[in-house]
């Protein structure tokens, strides 16, 4: 995969949504091919990094925490 997106589970501090929208970023970059879309296909891509971020976060908030992390 892309190996500029950094693992977010488990970060001290916890990811921010920053981080997080520039590894969604990335990741729509690497499957759709485009480093910048077309004005045509900005919309689609755009949607995307939305789509993309939102999950992360919410799999983020739902993985569990390690026991150390916990307390």
């Amino acid at each position: 995969m892309c190996r500029s997106i950094k693992t977010l589970r488990g970060a001290e501090p916890p990811a921010a949504e920053d981080e997080i929208r520039a590894a969604a970023l990335q990741f729509v970059r690497k499957v759709s091919g485009y480093r910048a879309p077309s004005r045509a296909n900005a919309q689609a891509f755009d949607a995307a990094v939305d789509d993309v971020s939102d999950a992360t976060s919410r799999l983020l908030d739902s993985l569990s925490r390690p026991v150390a992390a916990r307390r």
